[in-house]
């Protein structure tokens, strides 16, 4: 890691912390109506009505309606990119720690931050322009994990024949996390990124999937299993 890199690090939160969302309150209010009615049943009157002001006044902070999605999808993909570079760069050059740690960064993400995430479920909803410019950012997260991936089967660490498929399976899996965590359930988001980190192994074939957690070099090992009769995280 540069020295650069370094006081980037060291002069940024971690990558596996999160405060409260810092949002203006206009895109809260706009996230929290677009999660409850979905892009097309959300109004922009129904909006400024949520934030207490008139039309005209949230125009003058965004544009229309398509622009408060863009900005909040976008500001979603920036922020997991971020923490999925500062985990890769913790973790180091190695492609079974690098790979586990980007693995638990999305799902910390995805978990801590479910009003932001779920709402990829819009891409559908985004224009010609915004949508390019939105899934060429997920294609870059797609990328590094793929990168990674490769490397491993390059030395021998991981086993698939199929590593862009696998990838984009690991990735759907961990986007998921977001549509049915609850901060009440009864695993932790970090319990719940350690299991995923288990899962998306077994799914590059790596051996420590089907061995057990030794040699998973993860922060947060995956949870064992609990007796109770809740049967997961639930909406």
């Amino acid at each position: 890691m540069s020295t650069q890199s370094r006081q980037e690090t060291a002069d940024a939160p971690h990558w596996s912390t999160y405060e409260p969302l810092d949002l203006h309150p206009i895109l809260v209010h706009t996230m929290e109506a677009f999660n409850e009615h979905g892009y097309h049943g959300t109004s922009v009157r129904d909006i400024a009505g949520r934030v207490g002001v008139t039309v005209p006044a949230l125009y003058y902070h965004y544009e229309n309606k398509q622009a408060l999605l863009a900005t909040l999808l976008e500001t979603s993909m920036k922020d997991v990119l971020d923490r999925c570079r500062a985990a890769a760069a913790e973790a180091g050059d190695e492609p079974l720690p690098r790979f586990c740690a980007m693995v638990e960064s999305i799902v910390l993400y995805m978990a801590n931050r479910k009003g932001l995430a779920f709402l990829d479920t819009e891409i559908r909803s985004l224009e010609p322009g915004n949508r390019a410019r939105y899934v060429a950012l997920r294609d870059y997260l797609e990328h590094m994990l793929l990168d990674t991936v490769e490397a491993g089967i390059a030395r021998g660490v991981f086993t698939t024949p199929i590593p862009a498929d696998a990838v984009r399976a690991v990735l759907i899996m961990c986007q998921g996390v977001a549509n049915w965590y609850r901060a009440d359930g009864p695993l932790t988001a970090a319990e719940i990124a350690g299991r995923h980190v288990l899962l998306s192994l077994g799914t590059v074939g790596h051996p420590g999937a089907v061995d057990g957690l030794e040699g998973i070099p993860s922060r947060r090992r995956a949870a064992p299993p609990k007796q109770r009769t809740n049967p997961g995280n639930r909406h």
